[in-house]
């Protein structure tokens, strides 16, 4: 805690992290009803020693629900990124959140294909989820494809490990996709 009664949030790569997974046991389920997740956020947001800041990323599960509204009345959003992979299942979800962040006024910065593809060891690209979805999306919404993440080893390894794959394997494909996600978000924010 730090001097002003607040939770001091772990240092990592130069990035300050909460979760409610660091003040639960291992194995403990997170079941909750909307005003538990309403406190929790709410607590994030003003009970943390965050300090100067340059962005304050959250990371939502899928839908527009409770903790999507709760954020987007709670902080003043610049904006979102919205998250899906290439199969129309996905794509049916993004679609409600981006109606959703239209709906409170976020604007959308823009959208990430993730596990877009898996290259073999010969170098085949497989296309396990489909082909082209979150691009086809981006331009029905009239928003930027940030990036396509793929499906690379080193990703579920660094997670694993706890170091980004932008840390532990930049020269990549998947770091320097995540690097290049990040300097078109920078610019979008800071421009």
């Amino acid at each position: 805690m730090s001097d002003d009664e607040k939770m001091v949030p772990p240092l990592k790569y130069g990035v300050k992290l909460m979760s409610i997974g660091f003040l639960l046991e291992d194995d403990q389920p997170v079941i909750w009803r909307g005003p538990m997740i309403v406190k929790t956020i709410q607590q994030f947001i003003s009970s943390v020693a965050w300090g100067d800041l340059d962005f304050l990323i959250v990371d939502l599960p899928p839908g527009t629900g409770d903790a999507q509204l709760t954020l987007c009345q709670t902080v003043p959003l610049d904006g979102g990124v919205i998250v899906t992979t290439p199969q129309e299942a996905s794509l049916g979800v993004v679609r409600k959140g981006i109606g959703m962040f239209q709906k409170v006024n976020v604007p959308i910065l823009g959208l990430v294909e993730n596990m877009s593809y898996f290259t073999t060891p010969n170098g085949d690209r497989i296309e396990i989820f489909g082909h082209g979805g979150g691009r086809k999306e981006a331009e029905r919404q009239n928003v930027p494809l940030l990036g396509e993440i793929p499906i690379f080893t080193e990703i579920r390894e660094g997670g694993d490990k706890g170091v980004p794959v932008a840390v532990s394997a930049s020269e990549l494909p998947p770091g320097k996709e995540f690097m290049n996600i990040a300097r078109q978000l920078a610019e979008r924010l800071k421009g």
